[in-house]
């Protein structure tokens, strides 16, 4: 254990804790906005299949929510105990811009939270989905501060060095700094389609277990919808991302290419196993001239290789594999969303069919829905009652189609991992780009108490990831669990405020309560 690198080990427990921290904010940001839009189409369309969609995955935010506050604060330790020489250095800068997101966004999202949760009964169905539109906003003005800093430390700009220290001399330019346009839409666009994976395979889950009523429907099309729209942007936003990072960070964009030698007409690399130590690709299977193509725009372009940067280029092994990874995963999901997209045939009209509304119930003669259509909860060959509004039948998905949606439902996480590798890798060796190294921003703690915390570490994140998941699919499986509300039972009980007195009690409804 002696022997173990300590410098090493704490990188390795820092991208452990940040490789779990990163999966919940990813889905709460852009979840927030889904639960905002069904919340909005209840309001205008007043059909109760939107709030049932907004009650059941408002429970899922919450498990989220709440996994990437604990994970973010056993984060924040490690810049005392395992990197004091970052704090030390470029704390002038990380410092406020930490600070910042804390008064501006966590405190928001914190306290708008228990009226989103709880507050539904106790409101007015506008301050209801006020408060919604807060904590969305607020996961995203999270971002915005959070990815303003990584950003710096990537392209540091507006600040000067005396003694030893980083000293701001324009805001502006710290945090607008030179890679954070393109590197916090790429991550905005990451979010929206690790949601909308996430909402289409938990509602083609359910799908598949005969839970066909309209919230599942409209669920399944959203998902569906967003991700099909998103993919193509995230694509155009990875090409502009790459100039800035070829542009910028010319050591790293190598690495991700496996590029050797400089060159025009460079060929896209599509599999080798590269060699550091004899700086070659083995097995390389290349396509002559298109990785000059779409990093140039031109097939001649030229493009600098690692050799330009002996000694101060990333490990090119896993920041190779990991970006290609994150492509991969990315042209699966446009193949798997526009397949389904095409299935649905949006754009064909239909005669309006009666849905199935799961909390209203039919009058006696009610009409009947077929099994299979939208709104029905029968099984097949089996009839079941109708009720709720008038809504175009929705165009099944394929079987198959469905268990690819399954099977993916947390394919966004891959991606973003594969995508997160490949930018933190790739700034090594430094912890800030051309200002402080990781080796010097490390702490002097020997390596075997960082093996021991980074043990205890991965086994509580892979306990409660599992713990995650199976919350969510058990959620799919049990409606009457996922469908009760947060205030439910509350309906009847007098708020403390308006009634202080216990003994003035009675069953009358207090001011302002909406139960729509």
């Amino acid at each position: 254990m002696d022997t173990l690198d300590p410098v090493v080990l704490a990188r390795i427990q820092f991208a452990a804790n940040m490789t779990f921290h990163i999966l919940f904010p990813t889905i709460s940001i852009s979840l927030a906005w889904v639960l905002l839009f069904f919340k909005l189409r209840f309001v205008k369309t007043g059909q109760q299949h939107w709030m049932d969609a907004y009650q059941f995955w408002v429970k899922i935010f919450a498990l989220t929510f709440a996994l990437g506050v604990v994970s973010g604060i056993t984060m924040s330790f490690q810049f005392g105990t395992n990197w004091p020489g970052f704090m030390e250095t470029v704390g002038n800068v990380a410092g406020p811009l930490l600070a910042y997101e804390v008064m501006t966004a966590f405190f928001l999202e914190a306290t708008m939270l228990g009226v989103m949760l709880f507050g539904r009964a106790r409101v007015s169905e506008r301050t209801h989905t006020i408060a919604t539109l807060l904590v969305a906003g607020g996961t995203t003005l999270s971002a915005f501060w959070i990815l303003a800093l990584n950003s710096w430390m990537h392209t540091p700009a507006g600040f000067e060095m005396i003694n030893g220290q980083a000293h701001v001399t324009s805001w502006f330019e710290v945090i607008f700094n030179p890679s954070f346009p393109y590197r916090f839409t790429h991550m905005m666009l990451a979010s929206g389609l690790t949601v909308a994976f996430l909402v289409a395979g938990i509602s083609a889950y359910r799908w598949l277990r005969q839970d066909r009523t309209a919230d599942v429907i409209a669920s399944l099309k959203t998902g569906i919808y967003l991700a099909a729209f998103l993919i193509p942007l995230q694509i155009v936003a990875g090409d502009f991302h790459g100039l800035n990072t070829m542009e910028h960070q010319p050591a790293k964009l190598a690495a991700m290419e496996g590029i050797w030698e400089t060159q025009k007409g460079v060929p896209a690399v599509l599999f080798a196993l590269p060699d550091e130590k004899t700086r070659t690709n083995r097995y390389e299977i290349a396509i002559p001239k298109l990785a000059s193509l779409y990093l140039t725009h031109s097939l001649e372009g030229e493009v600098k290789g690692l050799n330009e940067f002996e000694g101060k280029h990333p490990p090119v092994a896993p920041v190779f594999w990991a970006f290609r990874i994150m492509v991969g995963m990315g042209l699966l999901m446009l193949a798997v969303s526009w397949s389904s997209v095409l299935q649905l045939a949006p754009w064909k009209k239909q005669a309006p069919t009666l849905v199935a509304s799961r909390t209203a119930l039919p009058p006696d003669g009610a009409l009947r829905l077929r099994s299979g259509e939208a709104g029905s909860t029968a099984p097949t060959g089996r009839e079941g009652p109708a009720s709720g509004p008038l809504l175009p039948p929705a165009r099944e998905l394929k079987t198959w189609q469905a268990r690819a949606l399954v099977a993916m439902t947390f394919a966004g996480w891959v991606a973003l991992i594969a995508g997160w590798y490949t930018t933190e890798i790739g700034r090594q060796p430094w912890l800030v780009s051309g200002v402080l190294t990781a080796a010097d921003a490390a702490s002097k703690v020997v390596a075997p108490k960082i093996a021991l915390t980074l043990f205890l570490y991965l086994a509580l994140y892979a306990g409660l990831i599992v713990a995650y998941v199976s919350v969510v699919f058990y959620l799919a499986r049990h409606r009457t669990h996922a469908d009760k509300p947060f205030e439910a039972g509350m309906e009847d009980t007098l708020n403390p405020v308006n009634y202080p007195d216990p003994g003035a009690a009675r069953k009358v409804k207090p001011a302002g309560v909406s139960h729509a």
